[in-house]
């Protein structure tokens, strides 16, 4: 016993020897690694921006919770439908129910306002706000669900294997993941393909209804050379950051994530650039992520809503205030709503889009098909199952009364590849006015709807 007692404990020194010169050899401070050791959250990676070289690693692949990160991918979509020519920077951008429900960080929108496309893209870049994310994923994707098949399938085409987006602005959710090396990867793609918008990431504060708004990235204007990009925090993930960093030609890409705070993660980050710029290269090695397989510019295109197209975007339920241990780190008090905002008169329809095979996010690829149980028809989701279809169509009899409490509720069940759908509809309809007119009961209450007319 005693014998195994001390063969264990030279075990345990021999590890601690080993480790304090892989910390000597590396660089790093022993606080550091130690504070490394202690936090399984921990990864990071700094990458030669010019070669796509890895100067530093460690648990670069490992799949950690991104946090606000995930904006970066909000960001670049965005970028992607601007550079294309489907949004403009005065493009407004509507935020329903769903979106003004997230919690902080956040601007602090009414239901029915709107934000223009460019100071959306300041309000994540420095605020890291929810509502406003969210508000650009409803309106690329038609719905957040479905933004989120965009995002992931984007990253794959990026090279980010080892993510996966579930919404747009990285509240928790035990899906969502990433990598400090994916999210370098897509640091460096924001740089190289959209150059004509990347200056946004330099932004420390701008103004937005007569208020301030300071950013959280707080090497901005401290460390030589850092001109973006993103910082991120929720408890599960710690506190994140991916910095760029330009100096003589020499390009950085470093990521941190699940620091112990912001300060040691901002040191962290100092550090690393301190170390690892005079390694880098001035030699510009070219475009690295879009000389990968599949990995153009713009991959999949957008095809943005016209006022006249159909149906809405799917009505979810409207999301409760997350508990405090999730609001991203720096937040401040929502302003209150400016009663000068514009108000939307009419819904934003859903763009047209494409969602890989087998995706499970809510697609009805029949929106004007005929229903078969007769009579004009009002549809309002589809969704994963027929108990979810019955009870958004009893909570939604519940809260309009009047024109649909006489209906007669419907589901209908169809196939998309391997993956089944359930319609939620209300039918027993006479007319195209008394469906247009039930559906607009149902959209002053929240509720997406589009007409169905009768099988001829």
């Amino acid at each position: 016993m005693h014998y195994q007692a001390r063969q264990g404990s030279k075990l345990v020194q021999k590890l601690a020897h080993a480790f304090v010169a892989l910390a000597i050899f590396s660089g790093l401070s022993l606080s550091s690694t130690s504070e490394a050791l202690a936090n399984a959250k921990a990864a990071a990676i700094v990458v030669d921006a010019n070669t796509g070289k890895t100067l530093y690693s460690s648990n670069a692949d490992a799949q950690r919770f991104p946090a606000s990160l995930t904006k970066m991918m909000t960001l670049y979509m965005l970028f992607d439908a601007m550079a294309s020519g489907k949004v403009s920077k005065s493009t407004p951008i509507p935020v329903s129910a769903y979106a003004a429900s997230q919690p902080p960080t956040k601007i602090g929108f009414r239901p029915g306002q709107s934000i223009s496309a460019e100071a959306a893209i300041l309000s994540l870049i420095t605020k890291s706000a929810n509502d406003s994310a969210t508000a650009i994923g409803e309106y690329l994707g038609g719905s957040e669900q479905r933004f989120a098949v965009m995002m992931t399938n984007k990253a794959r085409q990026l090279g980010m294997r080892n993510t996966t987006f579930r919404n747009a602005n990285g509240l928790p959710d035990p899906q969502q993941r990433s990598s400090a090396r994916d999210l370098a990867l897509l640091g460096i793609a924001l740089r190289e393909h959209f150059p004509q918008y990347y200056d946004y990431f330099s932004t420390r504060s701008f103004s937005y209804r007569g208020r301030r708004i300071v950013g959280h990235n707080r090497l901005l204007g401290k460390v030589r050379g850092v001109d973006g990009i993103k910082t991120g925090y929720t408890r599960a993930s710690g506190f994140n950051l991916v910095s760029s960093v330009q100096v003589d030609g020499k390009k950085l890409v470093a990521v941190v994530m699940g620091g112990s705070s912001g300060g040691a993660r901002d040191a962290q980050m100092a550090k690393l650039i301190e170390q690892y710029l005079p390694a880098a290269s001035r030699r510009d090695g070219g475009n690295l992520i879009a000389s990968r397989k599949n990995s153009k510019v713009n991959v999949a295109a957008l095809e943005l809503p016209d006022n006249s197209d159909a149906p809405v975007p799917v009505q979810r339920e409207t999301a409760a205030p997350q508990p405090a241990e999730v609001v991203t780190a720096y937040a401040e008090p929502a302003p209150a709503p400016s009663p000068a905002a514009q108000v939307l008169a009419v819904p934003t329809p859903s763009p047209k889009l494409e969602i890989a095979e087998g995706d499970t996010a809510e697609v009805d690829p029949v929106t004007t098909s005929s229903a078969s149980a007769g009579g004009w028809m009002v549809q309002i989701a589809s969704v994963g199952s027929p108990e979810e279809a019955k009870a958004m169509l009893s909570k939604a009899a519940a809260s309009v009364g009047g024109p649909i409490a006489s209906l007669s509720p419907y589901t209908e069940k169809f196939q998309k590849g391997s993956t089944t759908y359930h319609r939620a509809r209300f039918a027993g309809i006479a007319s195209a006015k008394a469906a247009n007119n039930a559906c607009a009961a149902l959209k002053r209450q929240n509720f997406n709807c589009f007409a169905i007319a009768p099988q001829s």
